[in-house]
């Protein structure tokens, strides 16, 4: 696979870095001088909640087609679960190889993660199979294939979502196969994280942001990414409702949602391993919280 940065890349990562070192790391210092998590920025969340709500529109949208077989909804069945099933099993196995390879390029400070997270690889394997294994009532819709922080201009009061050509690595054909939404969703979510820590990596983004600060800081970048992200999920599942494209209960939607994110994290690993060693922590601690859940 081709993990070089494209043009679009590029793009996505200097904006994630703007909206990141505006939104989080004026303020990182003076919540831990204070050790709280200022309730005042809450409000300033609310721009998440209108992106949920947003996304979950598109998602609506895309699955309300029923005459054209090209949009029509279908639903998970066993064969396109063992099929995912083996995909992501390809991916950690293949990733994790890559980690175990080049551990000697982690930063000092993430290398007993990441061996940690190199030792994992039978259980990661065996939650994307217990997951996976037991029949999902949902049904499986066109979605954006690519969706995160990048991929969405905001107006100053509203979100316009672009750039609907999928992963662009990916063939066509797979592009274009029905999928959960949940995908979406996880790599909004994951994309909120990077927006978090990013201006902590200061080899990488130049920051004022030691690396010595970074460990102390995270607690404060974790915070604000899971604010931002109770924020979208709210205002999405919300907005969706009754929509038969996710499964009915609460607990099975958080489970096939995690099922995305820990797939997401473990791409984002690879990545970051070719091109960006200095970032891995992102995606590693993406891994090692869900694997905590």
């Amino acid at each position: 696979m081709d993990f070089a940065l494209t043009e679009e890349q590029e793009q996505v990562r200097r904006t994630v870095r703007a909206f990141a070192e505006a939104e989080v790391l004026p303020h990182v210092m003076e919540w831990d001088e204070a050790s709280r998590f200022p309730s005042e920025i809450i409000p300033r969340l609310a721009e998440m909640g209108l992106l949920g709500k947003r996304t979950a529109e598109l998602h609506l949208a895309l699955s309300s087609e029923s005459d054209d077989p090209a949009f029509a909804p279908e639903p998970f069945t066993i064969q396109f679960q063992n099929n995912l099933e083996a995909s992501c099993a390809e991916l950690t196995g293949r990733t994790l190889r890559l980690l175990r390879a080049r551990i000697a390029n982690v930063p000092a400070e993430y290398k007993d993660k990441a061996a940690e997270i190199a030792a994992r690889e039978h259980e990661i394997v065996r939650a994307f199979r217990t997951a996976l294994t037991i029949p999902i009532e949902a049904m499986r819709i066109r979605i954006h294939g690519d969706y995160h922080l990048g991929q969405v201009l905001y107006t100053g009061s509203d979100f316009v979502i672009t750039d609907f050509e999928g992963e662009p690595a990916r063939p066509l054909a797979e592009r274009r196969t029905k999928q959960s939404p949940l995908q979406d969703v996880a790599g909004m979510l994951r994309s909120f994280h990077y927006a978090a820590f990013a201006p902590l990596l200061a080899s990488s983004t130049g920051s004022s942001v030691s690396r010595g600060q970074v460990a102390k800081l995270g607690r404060w970048a974790e915070g604000w990414s899971r604010c931002a992200a109770n924020r979208f999920l709210g205002q999405y599942y919300e907005t969706t409702g009754t929509a038969r494209y996710l499964p009915a209960g609460s607990s099975e939607r958080s489970k096939l949602l995690e099922v995305y994110l820990l797939a997401k994290a473990i791409y984002e690993l690879g990545y970051e391993l070719n091109n960006r060693p200095d970032w891995v922590g992102i995606p590693l601690e993406g891994i090692s919280s869900l694997l905590i859940a």
